[in-house]
């Protein structure tokens, strides 16, 4: 199915109304530092932030958004809530921390990193993993608030409000947004990536594909990425000390350009880096940037999109080639999008093998489980158009010739 309104889009009339509603509610949600500080120790009754060097790179992020994002008053609400609750996750974190440091004890050991471009099978080879109950991943409800606040926390036999929560918010994304689940199928319960965890250390590529904030884009790229690692290390220990696991598989595309970072954090990691032609990647991926915009700007822009999600492919992949020497050539390996999707299950075990993890029947059936109950393209196809974007694939597939022929990637022109 094509998406025709890209640039114009339309919504039902009961979205229109909920976004209609949001413009007197946007002039109450400054989106200014100190601001949104207040509004995360009101909401939590908590002070202590701990390290203040987020602080920079919260006041970076803000004036991005001011000067250069063109949110709408929809845009303007999201991130107003999304920053509030990213500051006081950071405090109820901390406080944690503090009246129980025992959790510092708590030992991250060999965890499985996925890392690779959006598009390339990372998304079904995560949920294959995290479907192992051997396996410690990363539910989407966790992500987004990882510690209740003591008066939130449900008694024995009560639900976690944090279900109910995120069902409500993925209720209006799937009626604002009928397409996304085509794309990229988010559930209560589906594996996250943890850049949900790095932005609460308000450094993550998840800023990234809410809005353009070039300038926060800038400042990113430009910073050693090491504290914000090890700051992710801390909170799996308290998601470990909090709900158990004892080994963690873990995802995100933005490694990619992150190896040196991501080894000093895990250096006991297996590191899985999955490959795919690089110029249907940032096809498909500038099509569901470009189409979750219409929830936060003012005015989408499909070619500034595709200009920009082609020089953040680009980035990607030559810190992949440049820096790929970095992760032990004895725990990482190499997957090829078409060698993992006609035998996935094969994959997974040379993954295991790697990594010393048993694979028993057990885990085998959980992931086959998972498999026929999610298959591929369950909620249907989307088609791609490179035109609409402003893409043209044979400059990209130029551009991004060293990168393909470093890993021998076959062209694929199924975007």
């Amino acid at each position: 199915m094509a998406i025709d309104d890209l640039a114009e889009p339309r919504f039902s009339p009961e979205v229109t109304a909920v976004m209609a509603a949001m413009t007197d509610a946007a002039r109450r949600c400054p989106l200014e530092p100190d601001r949104l500080r207040e509004a995360a120790v009101d909401s939590t009754g908590l002070e202590d932030f701990g390290d203040p060097a987020f602080g920079a790179r919260l006041d970076v992020l803000c004036s991005s958004l001011a000067l250069e994002s063109g949110l709408s008053a929809m845009g303007t609400v999201s991130w107003y809530s999304q920053l509030v609750q990213f500051l006081a996750n950071r405090l109820l974190v901390q406080d944690l921390l503090i009246r129980h440091p025992e959790i510092h004890e708590e030992r991250i050991e060999r965890p499985i990193i996925i890392c690779g471009l959006p598009r390339t099978g990372t998304t079904h080879l995560h949920n294959l993993l995290s479907a192992d109950p051997a396996l410690r991943h990363l539910p989407y409800w966790e992500s987004l608030q990882p510690v209740l606040p003591d008066n939130e926390r449900p008694g024995p036999g009560e639900p976690d409000p944090r279900r109910a929560r995120t069902a409500q918010a993925l209720e209006l994304l799937d009626a604002a947004m009928p397409l996304f689940k085509r794309m990229h199928d988010m559930t209560v319960d589906h594996a996250h990536e943890e850049i949900q965890l790095l932005a609460i250390d308000l450094s993550s590529m998840l800023f990234e594909t809410m809005a353009p904030v070039p300038s926060w884009r800038d400042h990113y790229k430009a910073s050693d990425q090491t504290p914000s690692y090890a700051y992710l290390r801390t909170v799996l220990k308290v998601l470990q000390w909090l709900r158990g696991g004892t080994r963690w598989v873990l995802k995100s595309p933005q490694h990619l350009e992150q190896f040196r970072p991501l080894v000093a954090a895990f250096p006991d990691a297996t590191f899985v880096v999955t490959h795919r032609d690089p110029v249907a990647v940032t096809i498909s991926v500038a099509t569901m940037v470009t189409y979750t915009a219409r929830l936060a700007v003012e005015q989408v822009d499909p070619v500034s999109f595709g200009r920009y999600w082609s020089d953040r492919t680009e980035d990607l992949v030559s810190a992949c080639g440049r820096d790929r020497h970095v992760l032990p050539a004895s725990r990482s390996i190499d997957v090829r999008f078409d060698d993992f999707m006609a035998d996935d299950m094969g994959t997974v075990a040379r993954i295991y093998e790697l990594a010393g993890q048993p694979l028993p029947d057990a885990s085998r059936a959980a992931m086959a489980a998972f498999a026929r109950q999610h298959p591929r393209g369950r909620h249907g196809a989307v088609a791609y158009d490179p035109e609409a974007l402003g893409i043209d694939p044979a400059e990209r597939r130029a551009a991004l010739a060293p990168y393909t022929e470093r890993f021998k990637i076959a062209p694929d022109e199924r975007w």
